[in-house]
Protein backbone atom coordinates (compact mmCIF):
# COMPACT_ATOMS: atom_id res chain seq x y z
CA UNK A 1 0.00 0.00 0.00
CA UNK A 2 1.17 3.57 -0.69
CA UNK A 3 0.92 7.37 -0.04
CA UNK A 4 -1.73 7.63 3.20
CA UNK A 5 -3.61 5.24 2.71
CA UNK A 6 -2.22 2.30 4.95
CA UNK A 7 -1.68 5.36 7.96
CA UNK A 8 -1.72 3.71 11.13
CA UNK A 9 -1.08 5.06 15.01
CA UNK A 10 -0.40 2.90 18.29
CA UNK A 11 -0.71 6.25 20.09
CA UNK A 12 -3.38 8.68 21.29
CA UNK A 13 -6.92 7.81 20.74
CA UNK A 14 -8.72 8.46 17.30
CA UNK A 15 -11.90 8.73 18.90
CA UNK A 16 -13.39 12.28 18.20
CA UNK A 17 -17.00 12.49 19.75
CA UNK A 18 -17.87 16.38 17.44
CA UNK A 19 -17.08 13.78 14.35
CA UNK A 20 -20.25 12.62 12.51
CA UNK A 21 -18.26 10.96 9.55
CA UNK A 22 -18.68 6.99 9.06
CA UNK A 23 -16.24 5.43 11.06
CA UNK A 24 -15.41 1.68 11.19
CA UNK A 25 -14.42 -0.21 14.51
CA UNK A 26 -13.36 -3.50 14.96
CA UNK A 27 -12.86 -6.16 17.51
CA UNK A 28 -12.72 -10.28 18.24
CA UNK A 29 -14.25 -12.33 20.56
CA UNK A 30 -12.99 -15.87 21.61
CA UNK A 31 -9.53 -15.89 21.80
CA UNK A 32 -8.76 -18.25 24.75
CA UNK A 33 -11.39 -20.50 24.55
CA UNK A 34 -10.42 -24.48 24.24
CA UNK A 35 -14.12 -25.02 22.47
CA UNK A 36 -15.27 -23.17 19.16
CA UNK A 37 -14.22 -20.50 16.88
CA UNK A 38 -12.69 -17.05 17.18
CA UNK A 39 -14.94 -14.01 15.77
CA UNK A 40 -14.30 -10.90 14.84
CA UNK A 41 -16.39 -8.14 14.02
CA UNK A 42 -16.84 -4.86 12.29
CA UNK A 43 -19.45 -2.13 12.47
CA UNK A 44 -19.26 0.82 10.08
CA UNK A 45 -21.62 3.65 11.10
CA UNK A 46 -21.37 7.62 12.37
CA UNK A 47 -20.73 7.90 16.12
CA UNK A 48 -24.97 8.90 16.45
CA UNK A 49 -25.74 5.97 14.52
CA UNK A 50 -24.82 3.75 17.36
CA UNK A 51 -27.22 2.93 20.46
CA UNK A 52 -26.25 5.20 22.96
CA UNK A 53 -25.93 2.24 26.05
CA UNK A 54 -23.24 0.66 23.92
CA UNK A 55 -20.22 -0.50 25.91
CA UNK A 56 -17.24 -2.96 26.41
CA UNK A 57 -19.19 -6.49 25.60
CA UNK A 58 -18.04 -7.16 29.11
CA UNK A 59 -20.02 -5.22 30.78
CA UNK A 60 -23.56 -5.67 29.74
CA UNK A 61 -25.97 -8.62 30.79
CA UNK A 62 -26.41 -11.38 27.84
CA UNK A 63 -30.06 -9.63 27.36
CA UNK A 64 -28.69 -6.14 26.63
CA UNK A 65 -25.81 -7.34 23.86
CA UNK A 66 -28.53 -9.21 22.04
CA UNK A 67 -31.01 -6.63 22.27
CA UNK A 68 -27.97 -3.88 21.24
CA UNK A 69 -26.42 -6.36 18.53
CA UNK A 70 -29.89 -6.65 16.84
CA UNK A 71 -30.41 -3.01 16.73
CA UNK A 72 -27.21 -2.64 14.94
CA UNK A 73 -27.82 -5.42 12.46
CA UNK A 74 -31.36 -4.08 11.57
CA UNK A 75 -30.32 -0.21 11.59
CA UNK A 76 -29.67 0.82 7.66
CA UNK A 77 -27.47 3.27 9.03
CA UNK A 78 -24.91 0.41 10.03
CA UNK A 79 -23.06 -2.32 8.27
CA UNK A 80 -21.77 -4.84 9.98
CA UNK A 81 -19.22 -7.16 8.92
CA UNK A 82 -18.56 -10.75 10.89
CA UNK A 83 -15.58 -13.10 10.19
CA UNK A 84 -15.46 -16.40 11.76
CA UNK A 85 -12.13 -18.36 12.63
CA UNK A 86 -12.92 -22.08 13.05
CA UNK A 87 -11.29 -24.46 15.41
CA UNK A 88 -9.52 -26.01 12.29
CA UNK A 89 -8.01 -22.80 11.35
CA UNK A 90 -7.24 -22.30 14.90
CA UNK A 91 -4.85 -25.17 15.13
CA UNK A 92 -3.15 -24.93 11.88
CA UNK A 93 0.59 -25.47 12.73
CA UNK A 94 1.54 -22.69 9.91
CA UNK A 95 -0.37 -19.67 11.91
CA UNK A 96 -0.54 -18.61 15.31
CA UNK A 97 -3.02 -16.27 17.66
CA UNK A 98 -1.69 -13.08 16.68
CA UNK A 99 -1.48 -13.63 13.00
CA UNK A 100 -4.74 -15.21 13.43
CA UNK A 101 -6.18 -12.13 15.29
CA UNK A 102 -4.80 -9.70 12.47
CA UNK A 103 -6.64 -11.81 9.82
CA UNK A 104 -10.08 -11.73 12.05
CA UNK A 105 -9.81 -8.31 11.85
CA UNK A 106 -8.87 -7.72 8.25
CA UNK A 107 -11.49 -9.89 7.12
CA UNK A 108 -14.46 -8.16 9.27
CA UNK A 109 -12.86 -4.59 8.06
CA UNK A 110 -13.05 -5.41 4.07
CA UNK A 111 -16.54 -6.74 4.25
CA UNK A 112 -17.73 -3.70 4.70
CA UNK A 113 -14.42 -0.83 4.56
CA UNK A 114 -14.94 1.57 1.50
CA UNK A 115 -11.64 3.66 0.30
CA UNK A 116 -10.10 6.19 2.66
CA UNK A 117 -12.07 4.70 5.45
CA UNK A 118 -10.97 5.17 9.32
CA UNK A 119 -10.65 2.26 11.01
CA UNK A 120 -10.12 1.80 14.78
CA UNK A 121 -9.06 -1.42 15.85
CA UNK A 122 -8.95 -3.09 19.64
CA UNK A 123 -5.71 -3.71 19.90
CA UNK A 124 -5.10 -7.89 19.35
CA UNK A 125 -0.97 -7.51 20.15
CA UNK A 126 0.79 -5.74 23.02
CA UNK A 127 2.21 -3.63 20.04
CA UNK A 128 -0.72 -1.55 18.97
CA UNK A 129 1.03 0.16 16.31
CA UNK A 130 2.80 -3.30 14.60
CA UNK A 131 -1.51 -4.52 15.07
CA UNK A 132 -2.63 -1.51 13.22
CA UNK A 133 -0.18 -1.97 10.85
CA UNK A 134 -0.62 -5.88 10.14
CA UNK A 135 -4.67 -5.07 9.80
CA UNK A 136 -4.15 -2.02 7.28
CA UNK A 137 -1.87 -3.91 5.07
CA UNK A 138 -3.96 -6.88 5.37
CA UNK A 139 -7.22 -4.52 4.03
CA UNK A 140 -5.21 -3.69 1.22
CA UNK A 141 -4.62 -7.01 -0.04
CA UNK A 142 -8.43 -7.93 0.03
CA UNK A 143 -10.16 -4.45 -0.17
CA UNK A 144 -9.67 -0.60 -0.45
CA UNK A 145 -7.24 1.34 1.25
CA UNK A 146 -8.07 2.50 4.74
CA UNK A 147 -6.66 4.37 7.58
CA UNK A 148 -6.37 1.87 10.63
CA UNK A 149 -5.43 3.28 14.37
CA UNK A 150 -5.34 0.65 17.25
CA UNK A 151 -5.14 0.63 20.89
CA UNK A 152 -5.69 -1.68 23.54
CA UNK A 153 -8.91 -1.19 25.48
CA UNK A 154 -10.68 0.23 22.36
CA UNK A 155 -13.98 -1.12 23.08
CA UNK A 156 -14.13 0.90 26.21
CA UNK A 157 -13.42 4.02 25.05
CA UNK A 158 -15.20 4.33 21.48
CA UNK A 159 -18.65 3.46 20.70
CA UNK A 160 -18.15 1.88 17.39
CA UNK A 161 -15.42 -0.63 18.87
CA UNK A 162 -17.90 -1.50 21.70
CA UNK A 163 -20.38 -2.13 19.25
CA UNK A 164 -17.95 -4.12 17.34
CA UNK A 165 -17.17 -6.05 20.87
CA UNK A 166 -21.28 -6.69 20.65
CA UNK A 167 -21.64 -8.04 17.68
CA UNK A 168 -18.72 -10.57 18.21
CA UNK A 169 -19.00 -11.60 21.28
CA UNK A 170 -23.17 -12.41 20.51
CA UNK A 171 -21.87 -14.14 17.08
CA UNK A 172 -19.34 -16.27 19.23
CA UNK A 173 -22.24 -16.85 21.71
CA UNK A 174 -24.53 -18.25 19.67
CA UNK A 175 -22.25 -20.59 18.27
CA UNK A 176 -21.45 -21.77 21.21
CA UNK A 177 -25.31 -22.27 22.14
CA UNK A 178 -25.52 -23.81 18.68
CA UNK A 179 -22.92 -26.81 19.65
CA UNK A 180 -25.37 -28.35 22.57
CA UNK A 181 -27.79 -30.19 20.16
CA UNK A 182 -24.62 -31.56 18.85
CA UNK A 183 -23.64 -33.67 22.03
CA UNK A 184 -26.87 -34.41 23.46
CA UNK A 185 -25.27 -37.07 25.58
CA UNK A 186 -22.30 -34.80 26.71
CA UNK A 187 -23.86 -31.75 26.99
CA UNK A 188 -24.01 -28.93 28.17
CA UNK A 189 -20.87 -27.34 26.82
CA UNK A 190 -20.61 -24.44 28.90
CA UNK A 191 -18.97 -21.23 27.41
CA UNK A 192 -15.95 -22.84 26.00
CA UNK A 193 -13.33 -21.03 28.30
CA UNK A 194 -11.09 -23.66 30.03
CA UNK A 195 -11.93 -22.13 33.86
CA UNK A 196 -15.62 -22.73 33.27
CA UNK A 197 -16.49 -25.86 35.23
CA UNK A 198 -19.47 -26.68 32.92
CA UNK A 199 -16.93 -26.55 29.68
CA UNK A 200 -14.54 -28.73 31.51
CA UNK A 201 -17.12 -31.28 33.02
CA UNK A 202 -18.51 -31.84 29.01
CA UNK A 203 -14.40 -32.47 27.80
CA UNK A 204 -14.53 -35.08 30.78
CA UNK A 205 -17.63 -36.44 29.66
CA UNK A 206 -16.71 -36.61 25.70
CA UNK A 207 -13.46 -38.15 26.73
CA UNK A 208 -14.17 -40.18 29.03
CA UNK A 209 -16.89 -41.86 26.50
CA UNK A 210 -15.13 -41.33 23.23
CA UNK A 211 -11.43 -41.42 23.83
CA UNK A 212 -10.73 -38.60 21.92
CA UNK A 213 -11.59 -34.61 22.25
CA UNK A 214 -15.12 -33.39 20.06
CA UNK A 215 -15.10 -31.66 16.93
CA UNK A 216 -15.33 -28.50 18.53
CA UNK A 217 -12.43 -28.54 20.95
CA UNK A 218 -8.97 -26.79 19.98
CA UNK A 219 -6.38 -29.68 19.78
CA UNK A 220 -3.52 -27.13 20.21
CA UNK A 221 -4.99 -25.97 23.26
CA UNK A 222 -3.04 -27.13 26.69
CA UNK A 223 -6.44 -27.72 28.07
CA UNK A 224 -7.07 -30.56 25.90
CA UNK A 225 -3.66 -31.92 25.76
CA UNK A 226 -4.39 -31.74 29.64
CA UNK A 227 -7.89 -33.88 29.58
CA UNK A 228 -6.73 -36.37 26.67
CA UNK A 229 -3.55 -37.03 29.40
CA UNK A 230 -5.67 -37.21 32.29
CA UNK A 231 -7.87 -40.22 29.91
CA UNK A 232 -4.85 -41.90 29.52
CA UNK A 233 -4.18 -42.07 33.27
CA UNK A 234 -7.86 -43.02 34.14
CA UNK A 235 -8.15 -40.53 36.57
CA UNK A 236 -10.27 -37.49 34.25
CA UNK A 237 -11.31 -36.28 38.04
CA UNK A 238 -7.83 -34.49 38.08
CA UNK A 239 -8.60 -32.28 35.22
Amino acid sequence: MSGDAARHDGGKSAFDPSDDHSRIGSDEAGKGPVLGPMVAAAVRARPGAVPEDVDDSKRLSVGKRESIAAALRGCEAVAVGVAILPTDRIDDPETDMNSLTVAGHVEAVAAVATEGDSVVADAGDVDAARFARRVADGVSGVGPPVEVHAEHGADATDPIVAAASIVAKVERDARIDGLNPEYPDHGPVGSGYPSDPETRAFLRRYVGDTGELPECARASWSTADDVLAAAKQSSLSEF
